[in-house]
């Protein structure tokens, strides 16, 4: 029973009746006996003259026809009158109208095959947009139901949604995630493809952030709640996808506004036409030929496919107008670390140039003047120190940061200078025992050297560097491949350690040794120079500049609320290879869209030059429509595959590759 309620409320019922009773009038009229096809009642309907279809009686099989009309037709005559009401004219207005003549003047059979065809179409475009949400209803999908939390010292089940924030959540094999949270004890493997688009599984252990809806794949894990309900990045995810499904792009929007003067204008041609040839057919004709259906759905097709498919790949994209900015991208800034580089930079020489002292003396003095240093570049120094047993203790000295130069910092009544050579000018040491030619081969091989000086005399140059990210290079060849002409590094790093990066990633441009408003510039000086913009960035100083580019783009945006919530595309997982394929799909489903638009306004000027010259009637330009309308479905359809390069796995190949993970042996 409650399977065809489904069905008398789902979207191919009205459709499939109305093809039944067609079907049935047709068989009555031309299969079986005129003895099953009785006369009910004399002609009722105004006289066509010379262009009437029907006999002068009504018969079974007319009725038969007329009930298909009304079945298919209802609808279509309920929407265009709501439309009315709000001063809206509708595509649906034509078809009411033509269907509604049709029966006027006896065409039964061309009234039923306009609503019947037009119902089809209805119910394809429902389908269409079904399937193309399924990308959506895969992440709703994957929102846990139940969590195993930690009570009164004893695990207890409850849903999902009542789990408190900084409850100990339980994440045992084989189980989804159900909160955002930080594990505090145990190991495990966890499938992120759900957020991130990655397919094989990452590993997890003590601090490290896991995500709701995620699944583990082995281990066993206790997680710290820090993000329930509404509040974590798979719920922010489905918000934003459904936003941007929604979002018209300005290409949408004009089709829109076209709509609005396209309709009266077809009726006004069909009752010019009718009034000078003083054919109601003609006229009629015009009315359904003139629906623009295809073009209607072709950009909302397109749009959703193509946000629905990126969105499955870990690649979030704000909307349909972002969607066509992006495809015209042409240029792509960058900033270096934590973008091109890990952002986790690492200790890699320490250079000894007095004699006086020796290695474990230069990283104790450069430990203990940045000891009291909140600069990116004092971790790896004081991690080595301490690893290394040399590690500053106690409270540490006074620290004076020098803009652009390094910092001056005081330790028991010992100056100690660490930083670049116009620091050492600035306070006046004057022999550097050749450590500016030792920190420029250090600049030059890509590391950022910091020379130290005890007092006023120099004592030796260290150096850290942040190791270049293997997708880097790739990325730049594939955005090139994607049609961008220009890939910039913005850095506030020195030029030497810029250049020695951009080699090694093959990046066009360079710009070093820029603070924050600097950036901001050379992104204007790109879109003076015509260029369409994207700023990749990942840090608080990028801020100014993504705001100013045509399009922002975080990267590694899952743990992050505000880069889901602010940025234009936010690339959940921390693959650089996203930037090329969010961009190449970005064209295509531009190119997508104009592609529909083509075939939908070709349809209508070709069938209305066959409306004239004849050989088009009513029922062949309704096919003819319906059949345009399904190519461009088919169109958009084409966004939901992945293509070469994707960076999202088939769920088959993830589900082998567990199981063949899965046999090898501990």
């Amino acid at each position: 029973m409650n399977g065809f309620r489904r069905w008398v409320y789902g979207k191919w019922s009205v459709p499939t009746s109305a093809g039944v009773l067609i079907v049935i009038s047709l068989l009555l009229e031309h299969v079986l006996s005129d003895a099953l096809n009785p006369a009910i009642s004399s002609q009722w309907w105004v006289d066509a003259g010379e262009h009437a279809t029907t006999s002068s009686v009504f018969t079974l099989s007319n009725a038969f026809m007329l009930a298909a009309a009304i079945v298919a037709g209802y609808g279509i005559a309920i929407a265009a009158i709501r439309a009315l009401l709000v001063k809206h004219i509708a595509i649906d207005l034509l078809v009411s109208i033509a269907a509604i003549g049709a029966i006027i003047i006896g065409n039964f059979w061309e009234a039923a095959a306009v609503t019947f065809l037009f119902a089809i179409g209805h119910a394809l475009e429902a389908a269409t947009i079904n399937k193309t949400r399924s990308a959506l209803a895969e992440l709703v999908a994957v929102a846990p139901d139940s969590a195993i939390v930690m009570r009164d010292g004893e695990q207890q089940e409850v849903s999902a949604a009542e789990v408190r924030m900084g409850e100990i959540v339980l994440v045992k094999n084989g189980a989804k995630v159900p909160v955002d949270g930080q594990v505090v004890a145990g190991t495990g493997a966890i499938d992120e493809a759900s957020i991130t688009g990655e397919s094989m599984p990452v590993e997890k252990s003590k601090s490290d952030q896991v995500f709701a809806g995620t699944v583990s794949r082995g281990g066993f894990l206790q997680v710290l709640a820090t993000g329930i309900g509404a509040d974590t990045t798979l719920a922010r995810i489905i918000h934003r996808v459904e936003e941007a499904q929604d979002a018209k792009a300005r290409t949408q929007a004009f089709i829109d506004r076209f709509s609005v003067w396209y309709t009266p204008a077809v009726m006004v041609l069909a009752l010019v036409a009718g009034l000078i040839s003083g054919d109601i057919v003609l006229a009629l004709t015009l009315l359904v030929i003139g629906c623009p259906g295809a073009l209607v759905i072709s950009i909302p097709v397109a749009i959703v496919s193509g946000i629905g498919r990126s969105a499955r790949n870990g690649i979030l994209i704000k909307g349909g107008e972002f969607l066509e900015t992006s495809a015209k991208i042409s240029a792509v800034a960058v900033d270096k670390t934590g973008t091109l580089t890990e952002g986790r930079p690492q200790l890699t020489d320490i250079i000894v140039l007095a004699p006086e002292f020796d290695r474990t003396d230069v990283l104790r003095w450069a430990a203990a003047a940045e000891a009291g240093s909140e600069h990116p570049l004092a971790r790896p120094i004081l991690d080595t120190a301490r690893t290394e047993r040399v590690g500053p203790e106690g409270i540490p000295g006074t620290v004076t940061p020098v803009p652009g130069k390094g910092i001056v910092s005081d330790i028991d009544g010992t100056r100690v200078l660490i930083g670049n050579a116009p620091l050492l000018e600035q306070y006046g040491v004057t022999d550097d025992v050749d450590a500016a030619a030792a920190a420029r081969k250090l600049a030059a091989a890509g590391k950022t050297p910091m020379i130290v000086a005890v007092d006023s005399a120099v004592i030796g140059v260290v150096a850290v560097a942040d190791r270049v990210r293997e997708d880097a290079p790739e990325m730049v060849r594939r955005l090139h491949d994607a049609g961008v002409e220009k890939v910039v590094m913005l850095t506030g790093d020195t030029r030497l350690v810029a250049e020695a990066i951009g080699k090694a990633t093959g990046i066009d441009e360079i710009h070093a040794g820029l603070l924050p408003e600097d950036k901001l510039d050379a992104v204007s000086k790109l879109q003076r120079e015509g260029h369409t913009v994207a700023m990749v960035g990942d840090g608080v100083n990028d801020a100014p500049a993504l705001a100013t580019a045509n399009i922002g783009v975080a990267m590694g945006a899952a743990g992050s609320a505000v880069a889901v919530e602010t940025a234009d595309i936010a690339l959940m997982g921390d693959n650089l290879l996203k930037l090329p394929e969010a961009i190449g799909l970005a064209k295509r489903t531009v190119a997508v869209m104009r592609q529909n638009i083509a075939i939908a306004l070709l349809t209508v000027v070709v069938l209305l030059a066959g409306v004239f010259f004849g050989g088009v009637t009513m029922s062949i330009g309704m096919l003819v429509h319906e059949g345009s309308v399904l190519i461009v479905i088919l169109n958009a359809m084409r966004l939901m595959r992945n293509t070469q390069g994707s960076t999202a796995v088939p769920k088959s190949e993830r589900v082998r590759a567990q199981s063949d993970r899965e046999k090898i042996p501990a």
